[in-house]
């Protein structure tokens, strides 16, 4: 039984596996199987955290291409355990993504999460749906600002978690202003405080000079 890795691991990958001493730990993965073909509840609740990820595609030609998609939390939709749905955003309207998936249905989804410095790759093939306006209304992030021109719905066939070396640790700019304005409001809350404090401070001192005069 050919293995799932070998979606990623061809024979000239293998090759350069053997050549640079990586081989033997791959053929023990590959012996129980190779990568994970199912979307399991830690990559659901993975997938659900994400707000932006990579799609790369590839003509029929093999001219690869990876476009940047963003949206909020759970714009990228677990459907089942093989499949991945998001709504189409408009864009710069190069359509390279869409063209090159009506010629050649591979495709490769990269989640990339820098907080917590983890990685996730995902092979599968993908389609565009530009015919179901139901399908997209549903895939849409409520209350969302953009408009969407379609659905691309996405077939695992394969995905793999990378180590985090290499992985610089960044955070989204909302969630950091989000803390700062939270840090913010307890220093006012306990400068009220201090205030308060040092009123009263001053009232007892002011009454124990007074009775002591």
């Amino acid at each position: 039984m050919t293995p799932s890795s070998d979606i990623a691991f061809s024979p000239a990958v293998k090759a350069v596996q053997e050549r640079r001493g990586s081989r033997k730990g791959y053929a023990r993965m590959e012996a129980k199987g190779g990568f994970r073909t199912t979307i399991d509840a830690n990559l659901a609740e993975f997938i659900a955290t994400m707000r932006s990820f990579y799609l790369s595609t590839a003509s029929k030609d093999g001219q690869p291409y990876i476009q940047h998609r963003g949206g909020p939390p759970n714009f990228l939709r677990v459907i089942d355990e093989r499949t991945l749905a998001f709504a189409d955003f408009s864009g710069n309207r190069q359509y390279i993504s869409t063209g090159n998936l009506s010629e050649n249905p591979r495709a490769v989804i990269f989640l990339m999460d820098y907080e917590n410095r983890q990685r996730v790759k995902i092979w599968g093939t993908a389609r565009v749906v530009e015919d179901d306006p139901d399908l997209v209304a549903r895939l849409f992030p409520e209350g969302y600002a953009a408009r969407a021109e379609a659905a691309i719905m996405f077939r695992v066939d394969a995905w793999d978690a990378n180590c985090p070396q290499h992985i610089p640790q960044m955070l989204f700019a909302e969630d950091v202003a989000g803390a700062i304005g939270a840090l913010q409001d307890r220093i006012a809350n306990l400068e009220r405080e201090n205030a308060q404090l040092q009123a009263t401070l001053s009232d007892v001192v002011r009454s124990a000079t007074r009775a002591a005069s």
